[in-house]
């Protein structure tokens, strides 16, 4: 009669044999061959078949054998048949591996597809999130960052951190004016005047007795200084504006009138500078008019500021 349903995937199965070297004293030995556990082996002691389970004759899992008892070595003899490795001819059902199952380290990154780890799958999933790794590449952290903050480290290895942008701004920074008219000596370079702090973010880093601003203590760093002067002039005038540093000429910008040209006079000077902490700065103003006048009032017009630059 013809043989009814599906084919049997091997025709001949052989049972692998182990033999053991009996240790005195010793319970535990290894298998040649992984199995699920206790079941899938005919354990042999001195031609006797074994009892599997656990407080009976032996348990196994994975390489490791387990005896409830030594034997002796010289006197006793053991083997096993491997049951389950040589009757598991197919291939494992959809979804039968799980977690017990996978060693560790061994999911490589070539099993892995180049868009398969998506942010969902890192630490919470929540948008903003960083993870940090040891020197061995394993998670050791996560840092959560907000909009408007940016991430800091310490070192390789380290937790990253996210710092906010508001301890990076552009500061120290200052805007003082004058708030009258303020004469001075003609074709003479003179100190212009600001008396009046608009706003600065280091309250005293600008004198408005000395009208001039100083770099506040470890604030060090390249800053942008500049100021607008309004100066009175008339036809033919000349005004040059300076930038002064600890007292020395740093910066000229002048401006010259047409002898046609009776209105009044704008000088505008800006400079990058590299400062320390204790320098100071103040602008001044060289004009060839008959007892020149720099203007003042509420409108702000003639002023005087400056920021450091962020790094």
């Amino acid at each position: 009669m013809a043989y009814l349903g599906n084919a049997p995937a091997r025709s001949f199965i052989s049972f692998e044999r182990q033999v053991f070297t009996i240790v005195n004293s010793q319970t535990a030995y290894a298998l040649s061959h992984s199995v699920a556990n206790e079941n899938d082996i005919r354990l042999v002691v001195n031609n006797v078949v074994q009892e599997p389970g656990s407080g009976k004759a032996y348990t196994a899992t994975g390489t490791a054998l387990t005896l409830s008892a030594a034997l002796t070595n010289g006197t006793d003899e053991m083997y096993c048949v491997f049951l389950g490795r040589a009757t598991a001819t197919s291939a494992p059902g959809a979804g039968s591996i799980g977690t017990a199952q996978l060693a560790d380290l061994n999911v490589t990154s070539g099993k892995i597809a180049n868009d398969a780890v998506t942010l969902a799958k890192m630490a919470s999933g929540t948008d903003g999130n960083i993870i940090s790794y040891d020197a061995s590449g394993n998670p050791v952290a996560v840092a959560t960052g907000n909009d408007g903050q940016v991430l800091t480290s310490t070192g390789a290895g380290s937790p990253p951190a996210f710092e906010t942008l508001a301890s990076a701004t552009n500061a120290p920074y200052f805007r003082a004016y004058n708030n009258a008219d303020f004469s001075f000596s003609q074709s003479s370079t003179t100190k212009m005047r600001m008396n009046v702090v608009e706003f600065e973010s280091n309250s005293g880093s600008f004198d408005t007795s000395n009208y001039r601003f100083t770099v506040p203590s470890g604030e060090g760093g390249k800053y942008f200084i500049g100021a607008i002067l309004y100066i009175y002039a008339g036809t033919d005038s000349y005004a040059a504006g300076y930038i002064f540093k600890n007292n020395s000429e740093f910066l000229i910008c002048d401006n010259i009138a047409r002898d046609d040209y009776s209105a009044s006079s704008f000088v505008q000077i800006n400079a990058l500078m590299n400062l320390s902490a204790g320098d100071y700065i103040d602008v001044r103003c060289n004009a060839n008019k008959s007892s020149p006048v720099m203007e003042g009032s509420s409108g702000k017009n003639s002023n005087f500021y400056g920021y450091k630059l962020i790094g």
